[in-house]
């Protein structure tokens, strides 16, 4: 009878000692096929070429993917402009990062059909064209945030038109009397274009924009951050501007 018990236990310990075994087995070979737990923040690659980007991807333990183009005039040829996800996104090891650069000769695109979008649908549609996001200038109109007409250099421009690419369409945009309200973000220490992008999520204008005077080119533009704002966290009407002080000395940031 000792003997049977016995048996009996060695099956029971080695049958939990499988199952203990197999599921540390699981769990390993499921974080590893996830990344479970390692994660990265995304580096900032604008103004970077991509052979450049690439080297820091690598060191970062992400890749870089050029996706589309845009041209801006007082930007250097081929050098990254905008990358999805942005910079200090937290992401998987191993993730691509999707770059837009900077054409070494303009190109013209398609004007698309923005009248009838929301703002943050026709914001999508212009990046997806590689055109970019101008001034909001709102109007009285039952549909808030709703496009109303598109134009490129004060001129309505049509559906179907040839714009240069990276070109700045300005949209009149409706606003009820009711709705008419949005919060100033902040923007301290983010780079410049980060910041539009940010501006515009809340259907806001960029205004004054003053860079400190050792900011000479544009490439020290666009690497410069906010260390000033007007009326953080205040409550505003919709298509308002905020003024921008951008430096490339990071003493002049806030302390936290």
């Amino acid at each position: 009878m000792a003997l049977k018990n016995n048996w009996i236990l060695k099956n029971l310990a080695g049958a939990v000692l499988f199952v203990a075994a197999l599921a540390i087995v699981a769990t390993v070979a499921l974080n590893i096929i996830t990344r479970h737990g390692k994660t990265v923040q995304t580096p900032d690659f604008t103004n970077l070429t991509v052979p450049q980007a690439e080297i820091v991807a690598q060191n970062c333990h992400v890749s870089v993917k050029v996706v589309d183009s845009v041209f801006v005039r007082r930007l250097a040829g081929g050098v990254v402009y905008r990358q999805l996800p942005k910079a200090g996104s937290t992401v998987k090891k191993g993730r691509s990062i999707f770059l837009t650069i900077n054409s070494v000769v303009p190109r013209k695109v398609v004007m698309p059909n923005l009248v009838g979008y929301s703002v943050t649908e026709a914001r999508s549609e212009l990046q997806n064209r590689g055109l970019q996001m101008g001034r909001l200038n709102y109007v009285r109109d039952i549909a808030t945030n709703t496009v109303l007409e598109q134009y490129v250099d004060g001129a309505v421009r049509k559906p179907g038109d040839l714009v240069v690419s990276g070109s700045s369409v300005d949209l009149k945009v409706g606003v009820a009397g009711e709705d008419n309200q949005t919060r100033i973000p902040r923007l301290i220490g983010m780079k410049y274009i980060p910041s539009v992008d940010a501006l515009h999520g809340r259907y806001l204008n960029v205004g004054h924009v003053r860079f400190d005077s050792d900011i000479r080119s544009y490439a020290d533009s666009m690497n410069a951050v906010v260390y000033k704002q007007d009326a953080e966290g205040t409550v505003k009407p919709l298509g308002s501007a905020v003024n921008l002080y951008l430096t490339l000395d990071k003493s002049k940031l806030p302390a936290e």
